[in-house]
């Protein structure tokens, strides 16, 4: 199967324990790797400036997950017609994007979001869980898909349309709302089924908090909300 159409994007913030493994098995899949530093304060830089064959961009301070993701976009929209995304905290398996690339319907430009399995088990964080049960239902709620697991990081994008599609949150919030949009601009979504690999205990890094990523996520929401009432108005 070719491969040659699709880049690899790596965002990264102080991810210095996996990030290095998980670039090298990017790079087994033969493709561009677009690493993206989102102003690391620990010793991620270093690390990354280590790894050979791939492109660093950086952000000279943190600005989010969602401006990593747009930063890289932009890059490898000069390579590549389609882009996998993957987390650097190791909880994927980036040998996995082939199943992502074989999901396209043939000739359809869609957004694949990895569905990650085993998400129920004892010694996966509960805030991942709530998480995705929490962003499923207001996803939807917002004008989306149904989705089983619409927080998950393992994608893969049409660069060129993700790009005009107007997502507005630029942190973990972008990953909800570019389903919301994709849904409004008539992109298709599905899911694929993907392993997940949690590291137990002080080993994984997350970046959530609980408080202030609720009031992120409960503002992206609202503003969606909103906006879906004002359309339906409108087009009555």
């Amino acid at each position: 199967m070719p491969v040659s159409d699709f880049a690899v994007i790596i965002p990264v913030f102080n991810h210095e324990r996996r990030v290095a493994a998980v670039i090298r098995q990017a790079l087994a899949l033969k493709v561009p790797v677009f690493v993206v530093d989102d102003g690391s304060t620990d010793g991620t830089s270093a690390i990354i400036d280590a790894v050979a064959g791939i492109t660093v961009l950086r952000h000279t301070e943190n600005l989010g997950k969602g401006a990593a993701l747009l930063t890289g976009f932009k890059a490898a929209a000069h390579t590549a017609a389609w882009a996998v995304t993957i987390d650097a905290d190791g909880q994927h398996n980036p040998a996995d994007a082939l199943n992502l690339l074989q999901a396209r319907p043939v000739g359809q430009r869609c957004i694949i979001v990895g569905k990650r399995q085993g998400m129920t088990a004892g010694h996966v964080p509960w805030t991942s869980k709530f998480g995705r049960k929490f962003s499923n239902f207001w996803v939807w709620v917002s004008g989306g898909p149904w989705l089983d697991d619409s927080q998950s990081g393992f994608r893969l994008y049409p660069i060129p349309e993700v790009l005009n599609l107007g997502v507005r949150a630029r942190r973990f919030q972008f990953e909800v709302e570019v389903i919301v949009k994709a849904r409004q601009h008539h992109l298709p979504v599905f899911e694929v089924p993907v392993q997940v690999i949690y590291q137990r205990g002080a080993e994984r890094v997350s970046h959530f908090r609980p408080f202030i990523d609720f009031l992120r996520n409960s503002e992206t929401f609202s503003r969606l909300i909103v906006s879906r009432i004002f359309r339906h108005s409108n087009s009555e």
